[in-house]
C-alpha cells in the first residue's frame, strides 16, 4: 500500500498514542476516538485506518479483558458475547456497502443525550440500583447487537455505551459496569478484525506497534480501576463522551 514506510517520527508517536488509549480505554471506552484521528492524520486512508485500529485494539481490548477476568461473571456474559459477535459482524461487513453520514448523526444526538443524562443524575453509577430490564437475554439481545454492529461498523465510544448501557439498565455501577463490558468489547474488536482481514488490506507494522502500546496501557488503565474504587470513572466517563461528541460533530458538520 506504500503506508508500511512511514517515517520513524510517525512511529513513536502512533506507540505513545496507543498507550495512552489503551489506558483510557481500558476504563471507560473511547480509544479508537484517539487512535483513529491519529492514524488517519498520518495520511492512511478512512477504511485502512478502520482496519488498523482494529488490529491494536484487539490487544488493548484483550489486555483489559484479561486484567478484569476474575472479576467478571462469564455465564451472565455469555449471551453478550454471542450477540455482540453476531453484531459486530454484520455491522463490519455493512460498512463495505452503507456510507455513514446518516449514522453519524444518531449516534451524535445518542451520545449527547448520555452524556446530559449522567451529567445531571449525579449518584448515576455510584451504587448498584435496580435493573430496569431484569431479563438478561433480553438486554444483550439489544445491547450485544446494536452495539456490537456500531463497533464493527463505525467504533469509537463502543465502551462507552456498554458502561452507560449497564449502568441504566442493569443497575450496575460504574466500577462494575466497567469491568463487565470489557470481554464485550473484546468479541466486537476480534469479530471486526477477522472481517477486515478478510475484506481489507491492514498495516501490520503499524497495527502490531501500536498493539504493544495498547497492551501496556490496557494494563495501567486496568489496574488503577481494581486498585481503586472507582469514584473517578464516572469523571472520565463523561471527559470521554463530551469529546466523542466534539468529534462526531466536527466530523459531520465541517
Amino acid at each position: 500500500m506504500g503506508f508500511e514506510n512511514l517515517d520513524t517520527l510517525y512511529y513513536f508517536i502512533l506507540f505513545f498514542v496507543a498507550v495512552f488509549a489503551g489506558f483510557i480505554d481500558a476504563i471507560v471506552g473511547g480509544g479508537g476516538l484517539i487512535t483513529i484521528p491519529a492514524l488517519m492524520a498520518c495520511g492512511i486512508p478512512a477504511h485502512l485506518a478502520l482496519a488498523t485500529n482494529k488490529l491494536q485494539s484487539v490487544f488493548g481490548s484483550f489486555a483489559a479483558t484479561l486484567s478484569y477476568f476474575k472479576s467478571t461473571t462469564l455465564p451472565y456474559l455469555a449471551w453478550g458475547i454471542f450477540f455482540t459477535a453476531l453484531g459486530a459482524a454484520i455491522g463490519t461487513y455493512s460498512v463495505l456497502f452503507i456510507k455513514d453520514e446518516h449514522l453519524k448523526i444518531i449516534i451524535l444526538l445518542f451520545l449527547s443525550l448520555t452524556f446530559l443524562y449522567t451529567a445531571l443524575r449525579p449518584n448515576l453509577g455510584k451504587e448498584e440500583s435496580e435493573p430496569k430490564i431484569k431479563n438478561i437475554k433480553i438486554f444483550h439481545l439489544i445491547f450485544g447487537l446494536t452495539l456490537g454492529f456500531y463497533d464493527g461498523f463505525l467504533g469509537p465510544g463502543t465502551g462507552s455505551f456498554w458502561i452507560f448501557a449497564c449502568v441504566m439498565f442493569l443497575g450496575f455501577n460504574m466500577k462494575k459496569a466497567s469491568v463487565n463490558t470489557k470481554i464485550l468489547n473484546f468479541t466486537s474488536n476480534v469479530v471486526a478484525l477477522i472481517i477486515f482481514l478478510w475484506q481489507y488490506e491492514i498495516l501490520w507494522a503499524v497495527g502490531l506497534l501500536m498493539g504493544v502500546g495498547q497492551l501496556l496501557g490496557a494494563f495501567l488503565g486496568s489496574k488503577l480501576v481494581l486498585k481503586t474504587k472507582g469514584n473517578f470513572i464516572k469523571n472520565l466517563f463523561l471527559l470521554v463522551v463530551g469529546a466523542t461528541i466534539i468529534k462526531v460533530a466536527w466530523d459531520y458538520f465541517a
